[in-house]
């Protein structure tokens, strides 16, 4: 029943308005769901939504988009109008469909009249509404509202950062923008222009000097009756630019007669559909908004978040198992002062052994290791903790004593070392590492929750407090209320009391304990359970192997190196400024800018950074390498500058002070595609094309006189790859011949005898060959090769002749990504590409290459991780004394015992070359050197 006429209340929402506040809002740090969506400009606009609707409680409302081409008025008065705005953000685009079924959940209409911006009809409704006796409210934060303003219709700002929202009436305006009356804020608007309209405004006129002007003359028009009255510039501009005026306050003037229908029973406000609510608001992942709405937990699945085509399935069409998950906003998290837990500190050697008891008749059981640092290879364990039932856990404090610690540690090794019982942990390599200081070795099975939400949302977040929050929409206790901030008064875990640490402790053992049991059901699934079972979790010991490991390092090569870097980088310094016939800071971007495109002129079309300096990042000298001389020496300059602080001087730094190896880490849950990062240092990133990034390799040795290293790689893995993908019968014809694949291109390509293909040909087709799995255009080829593009596109063409099935598996690639929302490797590891079907065509672009060459990449990262498996399982049974060190990218690096070399070459060689069954046969080359450089 509605309230008597003066307490009408109509909220008009300004949609767009909104949406872009929101977006840019959440800019550095914006939301993105499991699924990879910046929901920033959805979540934003809901929130504000929800605000009004609960404070405000309007009897009537509706939301305002504009319409698809903006206002048509404004562009047959002024053609520029709106013509500086950029392209509108793809986080908005792909928003606003969502937006609008938001919206209709709340069973709120949308307004939307062709040719009329939102401000237009906001306006007009607004003017109708007042005759009606409604007080209205134009939710917005754009100032153009302020000349609509009276007492009867009002701004409303919404609210952000926790600050109340806003209502501005006449007396707000006027103090705002310093007038005596509303009705000059179009005046005022007019005068200043609007840079993101495109609305040109009075040359020279900003904010203070149009309100002093009106406060005087009270009009723009009266401003031009008395110029008289004006001085200097300002007289000269009000004098002849009286038409440019006049434009600019008919732009900035809201439209109010504009036809649209002002229906009350339309407009009344009524109750959000529930069924609508939760379908919506579980898609975009949006945890806490449906317990505002509707007073109830969202249950959200891992199995509704996309449908059967893993898409995100805004439109409930699947159907699939549920799996109960309860997520919350910040301000209705559960916390451990919120929760009934049962987390017990477990002390006397009574209470430990009754403890391990316990954990042997367990099934499955999680753990958790607290350490005085994050350095796994020299950490003290400070305790353990263990939970096998929700909200209960156990927390076993280690005494400081190492071998007393190592005695109380080895009480627990029936559990870590039984066959029976399923290990499971947040990042268990962490925890593998730290119990071989105490000499347990934790045997499988094992289970990874940070590895079993990576293959289930690979370009999600993976810490343990974000998917505490997000699947069970509780907040864990932050380690810096018991450690402090980080920061060199930063203390550890060792300083403090066994009782300080034990909720904290359990904590993490429950909530992980908690995660398996919605991550299990997912990791079932067809797709993903051999490559968490066969692949992943297997690689998880190995490379906690390889990290203890390491690699010996010669530091005295490096620090030759170094020297002889140095002296080249100041021969090259003085060549390029001899070059330029100026002295300049060769470091400096804008210097070397204005040096190449001012001074020198080398190029007529410099392009520019948004700062207004001369682009010279890598890739812009690249495109001019042939224009002059002093390009390459630039190139050469910034490669050995990089090698030598990159490289060459931080390496002797980071070998480890026990046992003067290198340690690598190396990172699982990182690419999307599926290969393994590293870093400390990053090894995956040496260069290996030029002979200065080669020679870094040098410095990687074997362990000892009776050691040597050997590298071992997959021959031209990823084009195998395609030819198992595409099953083109000439490439996989090549291959199972064993014939020279670049040899047999150039053969079919140039249409010549395989013994009559020239080097040249051989280098064109191996360019091509490399170059279709990156989408590389005739455009790129022909750069890469020094030939016309017209030669370039012909050589492509012949190509897809010879290999035409290769073709077509490229565009069956992007028509199942568009389709389904996702690609596959040969062994089921999805790429979510969510961007396919953008609007956007750069965006769009990006996308389709990913959905050519994510399935070659992630495939050969998977056969390398398979090979790996392999090689170390048959490392294991044959007890050698050599061990596998480095993984980088298709290569693997082994330490091999001078004894063992031929028994691990052809060890190594079946293991690799039998870890996969493809159409093709994969083929393992391999050398031995003193050094990593001469073993490849």
């Amino acid at each position: 029943m509605l309230t008597p006429e003066t307490d009408k209340k109509l909220f008009l929402i300004d949609a767009y308005a909104i949406i872009f506040r929101a977006f840019f809002a959440f800019a550095k740090n914006p939301r993105i769901n499991s699924k990879g969506l910046n929901t920033s400009a959805a979540f934003g606009f809901t929130n504000s939504l929800i605000d009004v609707l609960k404070k405000e409680k309007p009897t009537h409302i509706a939301v305002v988009f504009d319409p698809p081409g903006g206002s048509v008025t404004r562009k047959e008065a002024f053609e520029k109008y709106k013509a500086n705005r950029n392209e509108t953000p793809e986080g908005i685009l792909t928003n606003i469909g969502p937006i609008k079924k938001i919206v209709e959940a709340f069973n709120i209409p949308i307004i939307e009249v062709e040719g009329y911006e939102a401000d237009d009809v906001i306006g007009t409704l607004s003017k109708i509404a007042e005759k009606k006796g409604y007080t209205t409210y134009m939710v917005t934060p754009d100032k153009d509202y302020g000349q609509l303003v009276t007492e009867k219709s009002l701004m409303y700002k919404p609210g952000r950062g926790g600050e109340p929202a806003q209502v501005w009436g006449p007396k707000e305006i006027c103090a705002k923008f310093e007038l005596d009356s509303v009705n000059q804020v179009i005046d005022y608007l007019g005068l200043m222009g609007d840079a993101s309209d495109n609305i040109p405004g009075m040359p020279g006129i900003g904010p203070k000097t149009a309100s002093k002007l009106l406060k005087e003359f009270g009009t723009m028009e009266n401003i031009f009756a008395n110029t008289d009255q004006l001085k200097g510039k300002q007289k000269e501009v009000f004098e002849t630019q009286q038409e440019l005026g006049l434009l600019s306050k008919e732009l900035a003037t809201i439209i109010t007669d504009v036809q649209v229908d002002f229906n009350e029973d339309l407009l009344e406000h009524n109750e959000p559909d529930p069924d609508k609510i939760r379908e919506i608001f579980a898609e975009l992942e949006f945890k806490g908004f449906t317990q505002r709405i509707l007073g109830e937990e969202l249950v959200v699945t891992a199995a509704n978040k996309v449908n059967e085509h893993g898409q995100l399935d805004l439109f409930g069409t699947n159907d699939a198992e549920q799996v109960e998950v309860k997520p919350a906003e910040l301000a209705e998290f559960k916390t451990f002062e919120t929760e009934k837990t049962n987390y017990q500190l477990v002390q006397s050697a009574d209470e430990r052994k009754e403890l391990i008891q316990l954990l042997l008749q367990q099934k499955e059981v999680c753990f958790d290791t607290e350490t005085t640092s994050l350095d796994a290879l020299h950490a003290d364990l400070v305790g353990m903790s263990f939970a096998f039932k929700a909200h209960e856990a156990f927390y076993v404090p280690v005494p400081k004593d190492f071998n007393e610690a190592k005695s109380l540690v080895n009480e627990f090794r029936p559990f870590f070392e039984s066959a029976e019982i399923l290990k499971i942990a947040h990042n268990i390599k962490y925890d593998l590492k730290v119990l071989r200081r105490y000499d347990v070795r934790v045997a499988y099975p094992l289970f990874d929750t940070m590895i079993a939400h990576y293959l289930i949302s690979p370009e999600s977040k993976q810490g343990m407090d974000f998917l505490a929050e997000f699947y069970l929409q509780y907040k864990p206790i932050s380690i810096e209320t018991l450690i402090g901030k980080k920061g060199k008064n930063q203390g550890n875990m060792g300083d403090l009391a066994p009782e300080e640490i034990s909720d904290y402790a359990c904590e993490d053992a429950d909530i992980t304990w908690q995660l398996k049991q919605i991550f299990a059901p997912e990791i079932e699934k067809e797709h993903l359970k051999s490559l968490f079972y066969d692949m992943e979790m297997p690689l998880v010991e190995i490379l906690a192997d390889m990290e203890r490991e390491g690699i010996a390092i010669d530091s005295d090569f490096l620090k030759n190196y170094s020297g002889r870097l140095g002296e080249q980088l100041v021969q090259l310094e003085a060549g390029i400024k001899e070059m330029a016939g100026i002295d300049f800071n060769v470091d400096s971007p804008k210097q070397l800018g204005d040096v190449l495109f001012e001074h020198m002129k080398i190029s007529s079309k410099a392009k520019k950074t948004k700062t207004g300096q001369y682009a010279t990042s890598e890739d812009v000298l690249h495109s001019l390498a042939n224009t002059h001389p002093i390009i390459p020496k630039i190139l050469e300059y910034r490669e050995y500058k990089k090698l030598k602080s990159t490289y060459v001087d931080p390496l002797p730094a980071m070998k480890d002070p026990v046992d003067g190896r290198i340690h690598t880490q190396f990172m699982q849950t990182v690419t999307a595609t599926g290969r393994l990062s590293s870093n400390n240092p990053n090894l995956q990133n040496i260069p290996i094309r030029t002979e200065a990034g080669r020679e870094i390799r040098k410095s990687f040795v074997a362990r000892n006189e009776d050691y040597t290293l050997l590298a071992a790689d997959y021959s031209q893995i990823e084009l195998r790859i395609i030819a198992a993908l595409s099953e083109d019968k000439n490439m996989v014809a090549a291959f199972q011949s064993g014939e020279d694949i670049h040899a047999t291109t150039a053969s079919k390509v140039y249409g010549v005898a395989l013994n009559e293909v020239t080097r040249e040909q051989r280098s064109a087709a191996k360019a091509v060959n490399f170059g279709i799995i990156y989408g590389q255009s005739a455009f790129g080829l022909a750069q890469n090769l020094g030939i016309s593009r017209t030669e370039a596109k012909q050589i492509i063409d012949s190509y897809f002749e010879q290999y035409a099935t290769i073709k077509s598996y490229m565009d069956g690639a992007i028509a199942q990504a568009r389709e389904k929302g996702y690609v596959e490797t040969i062994f089921k590891r999805r790429r979510y590409l969510p961007d396919i079907n953008s609007a956007n065509a750069v965006v769009r672009g990006f996308a389709e290459r990913n959905a050519i060459n994510a399935p070659i990449q992630g495939s050969a990262a998977d056969v390398i991780k398979l090979a790996m498996v392999a090689v170390y399982r048959e490392m294991k049974k044959a007890g050698v004394k050599s061990r596998l060190i480095l993984q980088v990218h298709d290569e693997l690096v082994f330490d091999i015992h001078k004894e063992e070399t031929d028994q691990m070459k052809v060890l190594i060689k079946e293991a690799m070359e039998s870890a996969v069954n493809l159409i093709v046969p994969m083929k393992a080359e391999m050398e031995t050197g003193t050094n990593w450089l001469e073993a490849h």
